[in-house]
């Protein structure tokens, strides 16, 4: 698979379209109907931004999947010590390209982009019902170090 930074909102926003209707999907309480236009808009706004990297997978040309990363640097507190993170905001693979590596592959890439970049943490989250990712990030050696709970009144 080939891996490049991308600026191509056109794709990511055709990329996004499965994962965020798993979203709707699983949690239709909370999140919107998947409208191309807007999700294109807003993707062409913050890939303006240094802080945001969007990766894009490609194999005998065509495109498989992306990830949206973030670099983050936490400041010091009185609580907390100062450190740099990328998070990953999103990744995803397209159905017929899943369970074939893809979606490593891509990890490998943000893993890579850390070390260059000298940061030592990758942070990610992902929503409790979405067990496909759960069972993903676990073999990719991701940990809980933080859980968030809700309660609807």
């Amino acid at each position: 698979m080939k891996i490049s930074r991308t600026f191509d909102a056109d794709t990511i926003a055709k990329l996004n379209q499965s994962v965020h209707q798993l979203h709707v999907e699983l949690y239709p309480e909370r999140f919107q109907t998947y409208d191309f236009q807007k999700i294109h808009e807003f993707f062409k706004n913050v890939m303006k931004d240094d802080r945001f990297i969007f990766l894009l997978g490609e194999n005998e040309g065509q495109h498989v999947g992306f990830a949206w990363l973030e670099i983050k640097q936490y400041s010091e507190t009185m609580f907390k010590k100062t450190y740099k993170s990328i998070y990953v905001h999103q990744i995803n693979i397209a159905e017929p390209y899943k369970n074939k590596g893809f979606g490593s592959s891509l990890m490998k890439e943000i893993y890579s982009i850390a070390r260059e970049k000298e940061i030592t943490t990758i942070e990610l989250d992902y929503w409790s019902d979405n067990t496909i990712a759960e069972s993903f990030y676990e073999k990719e050696g991701f940990v809980t170090y933080r859980k968030m709970a809700y309660k609807e009144l």
